[in-house]
């Protein structure tokens, strides 16, 4: 009986000769694995990042039925994230959104989701950098550099604002040093840090299990948080379900490092699935097995201080700390990755020649075989955004949800173009290959992700008192505003630049080569 030998795996100088099919030289250091690549998705998705920043922020808004926001928030983003796992098959460069829009869909339309997203990016790095204040302060009190023990945990005090302004100041110089000095030491940092995060949640799970105190029907309790709300129990949902979106986002960079992922046509997309359904699986059991342990489920500090209190309350102060800890570490690995995906898509829209000082920005250093222009660039915004902010409680939820509109309006720009080239029979194209197909599903799956993504974006930019307050109109209106000034300033800059757009600024397949300009 004869057997199937496997296909032979491709080396490095297949990799770079597939990159030079799109017309790029390999410049960036090809060194990552497949679990180097899953773990650049779910360190930037990091449920002990997102959940413990903003669990109480979604218990207090929903009860402890804001746990039915996160299937559901799951389930619409596995849509986007299974039409971006085609495109990583396909288009194994550095960039993403800003790739895949480019080969699919119009210069205008790529541009536009490059800018939103770098913005987007560094907004993000922003916000997860001061969930430090969340952390740090309830391990040790001495970490709460300005204020005191009431302020320790908290960002809706001033000084508890301003500290963790400090706080995230500190992290974002460390994360851009890491990424200057080259994308080994990032990954080794990275993988450590999703190791621990692994191992730490799922003990984590475990500990609260044993200590469990009531059924699973406590997630099915609102509260009385419907209460104030026009629709009732249902805006209080839409509300809550900020929570949950602020966590499903950023799969994507396994993408956005493909360019240094060994056969990231393989590894990308399942990395994409991967990352999202091992977020999914460990932050909903987290979750309800916390809901089902704490001692008292109507605590008002469960919507103060959120998820650490739960723990410590819970466990003991020892080892509730430990846990801590581990959120930490995962913190620091998720703004890592975070700054690191926006310093591949700045790279990959200069390399086009699509940004002004573009031959400086995509100048990658021979020795840390790094975008250095980029990775400062980054930092030095991520600082600024926050300094800008120092001592304004009230702009941390704004900071999160314009981070997560600037994503979604993007991954919009992708989904979007991809189901019209469906619907005129042009995706999968003519010889789509081995790689990720979604087959007879992709229309369905397609058709949802765009409708989803839509969806989500109006009901995160919605201006209601409930998330931004209603005392000043700057605040109730400033993720609108926000968003409008990013995507006027990103289509002037367009229009500016649009008679001197080079060549390869046409969406291209992967038969096509081109000038790089770098």
């Amino acid at each position: 009986m004869s057997t199937l030998s496997p296909p032979p795996t491709p080396t490095h100088a297949e990799d770079s000769h597939d990159l030079a099919r799109f017309g790029y030289r390999q410049e960036l250091e090809r060194s990552l694995g497949s679990f180097s690549s899953f773990a650049a998705g779910f360190s930037y998705i990091s449920i002990m990042t997102g959940v413990f920043q903003l669990f109480g922020f979604g218990f207090a808004s929903g009860g402890p039925a804001v746990f039915w926001t996160w299937p559901l928030v799951f389930i619409g983003q596995l849509a986007v994230a299974l039409c971006f796992a085609e495109l990583a098959g396909q288009f194994p460069l550095a960039g993403s959104v800003y790739q895949w829009s480019k080969q699919i869909a119009g210069p205008g339309t790529s541009w536009m989701a490059g800018w939103i997203m770098s913005i987007g990016a560094i907004v993000t790095a922003a916000a997860v950098a001061v969930a430090y204040q969340i952390i740090l302060p309830q391990v040790s009190l001495a970490f709460q550099i300005v204020g005191g023990p009431a302020d320790a945990g908290l960002t809706s005090t001033p000084n508890g604002a301003k500290n963790a302004i400090l706080l995230g100041l500190g992290l974002v110089v460390f994360t851009t040093i890491v990424n200057i000095v080259g994308v080994r030491l990032m990954a080794k940092l990275n993988n450590l840090g999703v190791a621990v995060e692994l191992i730490g949640v799922t003990l984590l799970i475990i500990m609260l299990a044993v200590h469990i105190k009531r059924g699973p029907q406590v997630v099915l309790h609102t509260a009385g948080t419907g209460a104030g709300h026009s629709w009732g129990y249902l805006g209080a949902f839409l509300v809550a379900s900020l929570m949950s979106a602020y966590v499903f986002y950023g799969f994507d960079t396994a993408g956005a490092l493909a360019e240094e992922t060994k056969q990231p046509r393989l590894h990308a997309p399942r990395a994409i699935l991967r990352a999202l359904t091992a977020a999914f699986i460990a932050g909903g059991l987290l979750m309800l097995v916390g809901m089902m342990a704490v001692g008292d489920i109507n605590a008002k500090e469960i919507g103060t201080l959120g998820m650490p209190y739960l723990i410590k309350s819970t466990l003991g102060t020892g080892l509730g700390d430990a846990f801590l800890v581990c959120s930490a570490i995962a913190i620091t690995v998720c703004c890592l990755a975070v700054q690191t995906a926006a310093i591949r898509l700045i790279f990959s829209m200069a390399r086009d020649g699509r940004l002004p000082w573009a031959a400086a920005i995509s100048r990658v250093s021979p020795r840390s075989r790094t975008p250095m222009v980029p990775a400062l660039l980054t930092g030095v915004l991520t600082i600024a955004l926050l300094l800008v902010n120092i001592g304004n409680q009230r702009v941390f939820y704004i900071l999160t949800s314009v981070a997560i509109i600037l994503f979604y309006i993007p991954y919009l720009m992708v989904t979007a173009p991809m189901l019209l080239r469906r619907l005129r029979g042009e995706w999968p194209r003519e010889g789509h290959g081995p790689h990720f197909n979604l087959g007879r599903w992709g229309l369905p799956v397609n058709v949802f992700a765009v409708l989803y993504g839509a969806a989500m974006t109006v009901n995160l930019a919605w201006p209601r008192a409930a998330v931004y307050g209603n005392d000043h109109w700057y605040f109730q209106w400033g993720a609108v505003v926000f968003t409008a000034v990013i995507t006027a300033v990103g289509l002037g800059l367009y229009l500016l630049r649009r008679n001197s757009a080079p060549p390869q600024e046409q969406p291209l397949t992967e038969d096509q080569s081109f000038s790089t300009g770098a």
